[in-house]
């Protein structure tokens, strides 16, 4: 595993965000389209590969951990503009990493 400096994670701003919409993206075997909100950051469109391990309509609500500073991403089924974070692995599945009880929508992930 290469290492990185303490510099290049700080240039990675993750944030709390809360899903406020979420549905399939018809003609994708993987995206899901999340309408998220970041809090004083606004609102987001993000695409993430989460179709075959969850239900759009259980997202709703659901407060998820974001790269806020990545470059948006023109993509066939529109613009992403952020990034979810999950866990994942051959054998297991995905799964979102959520913040604990208590977050709010825009809170820096440090």
């Amino acid at each position: 595993m290469d290492e990185i400096e303490i510099e290049d994670f700080i240039k990675i701003n993750l944030r709390v965000a809360k899903v406020e919409s979420a549905e399939p993206v018809e003609d994708a075997d993987k995206l899901v389209k999340l309408f998220l909100d970041l809090g004083s950051l606004g609102k987001r469109q993000v695409f993430a590969g989460i179709k075959k391990y969850y239900d759009p309509a259980n997202l709703i609500g659901k407060l998820v951990i974001c790269v806020a500073n990545l470059k948006p991403r023109k993509m066939r089924f529109g613009l992403s503009e952020g990034m979810i974070l999950a866990a994942s692995d051959d054998e297991s599945g995905v799964y979102i990493v959520s913040p604990d009880q208590g977050s709010l929508p825009g809170m820096r992930v440090t």
